[in-house]
């Protein structure tokens, strides 16, 4: 497994393709690329094998499912030797979208994506406080995403 592969700009020009619409077929791929079908098969699975490119993922608007609310947590620690433990616990609670390891104040800066602000409360008193580890947690409320883009790769 190369460790340190260099990326070309076909490589990124696949990849920046396939950013704007992971559905893009390696046909039109490859033709706007100017590059054969098989060439864009090539370098899609030697960009997966070394790991740059982990799958593809829907983007979902959750407001139209009924979720209504996105919240970021600030999430204090007690120290930090029990972040891997309050991460595997912070996991097994489905309203956890994301989680952050970060510098700062924070230990741990996740997103939580919850029906109404009840649901958020419920989450966050009975599921995510009790948890050991967590000295504190800080909540903000989201109240409009107006950017929500992939980094294009230059």
């Amino acid at each position: 497994m190369a460790r340190n592969y260099e990326l070309d700009d076909t490589d990124r020009n696949i990849l920046n393709l396939l950013i704007q619409d992971a559905k893009m077929p390696y046909t039109e791929i490859a033709r706007k690329v100017n590059v054969s079908g098989g060439t864009v098969h090539v370098r899609m699975a030697r960009l997966e094998e070394i790991g740059i490119v982990q799958g593809a993922t829907l983007r979902i608007d959750y407001q139209k499912l009924g979720y209504g609310v996105n919240a970021f947590l600030g999430i204090y620690l007690l120290k930090s030797s029990v972040y891997t433990s309050v991460v595997n616990q912070l996991r097994e609670i489905p309203e956890v979208v994301s989680i952050h390891f970060t510098t700062g104040a924070y230990g741990v800066f996740a997103r939580l994506v919850c029906r109404d602000t009840q649901h958020l409360r419920d989450v966050l008193h009975d599921r995510i406080q009790p948890i050991d580890g967590i000295e504190r947690t800080e909540t903000l409320i989201s109240l409009e995403e107006v950017i929500n883009r992939p980094a294009q790769l230059t």
